[in-house]
């Protein structure tokens, strides 16, 4: 699969794998961003990307950022439809008790494509019994 992106930034990196076969593209932070414990913000990629139709794209947290100073995305997954062309943004959280910086070209999420189906709803008056059944949150115990 190829995918086309477009820099918005002359600097931006482009989605990188960590190693071959990873899941998830790297996207790195276009500007500087400083996170204030419990602060969040819109960091900017500097990329637009053209997610073809029947894909989408999840942005993920990176789990190092998460194990080391608490840091997520607020959305997490954050949705690219395959409509979209702007700038692709990570809104970014710190759960940490420290500031947390994080200057242009430092990682800051990862990108996963994934199919999407071509659903249709049906709308009928009794759905198929299952083990669950309608047990929500909680339902399986501790």
């Amino acid at each position: 699969m190829q995918i086309s992106f477009r820099r918005l930034h002359p600097e931006a990196p482009v989605p990188s794998q960590a190693h071959p076969g990873d899941a998830g593209w790297d996207l790195a932070s276009a500007v500087r961003v400083h996170l204030q414990p419990g602060e969040r913000a819109a960091v900017p990629t500097g990329i637009a990307v053209a997610i073809p139709p029947g894909y989408a794209g999840w942005v993920l947290p990176r789990s190092g950022h998460a194990r080391r100073h608490g840091v997520g995305v607020v959305n997490a997954p954050g949705l690219i439809d395959s409509g979209y062309r702007g700038e692709i943004e990570v809104l970014l959280v710190n759960h940490g008790h420290e500031p947390v910086t994080f200057e242009p070209g430092d990682r800051i999420a990862q990108l996963v494509v994934v199919p999407v189906p071509d659903v249709t709803w049906v709308e009928t008056d009794q759905l198929d019994d299952t083990a669950r059944g309608a047990g929500g949150f909680g339902s399986s115990g501790r």
